[in-house]
């Protein structure tokens, strides 16, 4: 199944062939759309000429924030974003053997070790791990025993709540709706 979460053909397709970039889309997916983050890939490869995560981690943080910022930006956020993309490059380097799908393949992991896996990641909390699960599971093909129950809600067949759940313009305004449904509920929560 291919993404079709950036409204990009080429951007989308580099989600598609590369492990790493789907990745780093997901670690720039706040404060911005989800398209703008999912096409942030895009943007660092052409800059930078790569998605080599030992080439990436090893640029120099001033160049790198850089690229982050040529217009159009990679992110609204370029010194704080550039800094977790080469974190998240060094731990994939560094820990999974340059390999960003070693994460959820090297071991034969099931869905809990997949997701413990993903939260000791530079930049991804309980929620974002588990969406990014979900993502694997949903839309990639993985079939790591309990992953859905590991993503939680996210996981969930109809769940509308997230990119894992982006597979065309009828679902991404489903997200959309449910997102800004659930982000109002949280305010109100809040005012009481």
């Amino acid at each position: 199944m291919s993404l079709h979460i950036t409204g990009d053909p080429e951007a989308d397709g580099l989600l598609d062939r590369d492990p790493l970039a789907l990745l780093i889309g997901m670690l720039l997916d706040q404060q911005v759309t989800m398209e703008s983050a999912f096409a942030g890939p895009a943007k660092i490869a052409e800059r930078a000429g790569t998605l080599d995560p030992g080439v990436l981690a090893d640029m120099k943080s001033d160049e790198f924030v850089e690229l982050f910022r040529i217009t159009p930006a990679v992110h609204r956020f370029p010194g704080s974003m550039a800094g977790r993309v080469q974190a998240v490059c060094a731990a994939i380097r560094d820990e999974w053997d340059s390999r960003a799908e070693n994460i959820w393949t090297a071991g034969d992991p099931d869905g809990r070790e997949i997701l413990k896996r993903l939260k000791a990641l530079p930049g991804f909390g309980e929620q974002k791990a588990r969406i990014f699960l979900a993502l694997l599971g949903k839309q990639r093909g993985l079939e790591a025993a309990g992953w859905r129950e590991a993503a939680g809600a996210y996981g969930e067949d109809g769940a509308d709540m997230s990119v894992a759940d982006i597979v065309d313009e009828p679902s991404l305004q489903r997200v959309r709706q449910n997102k800004k449904a659930m982000k109002a509920a949280a305010k109100a929560a809040k005012q009481k």
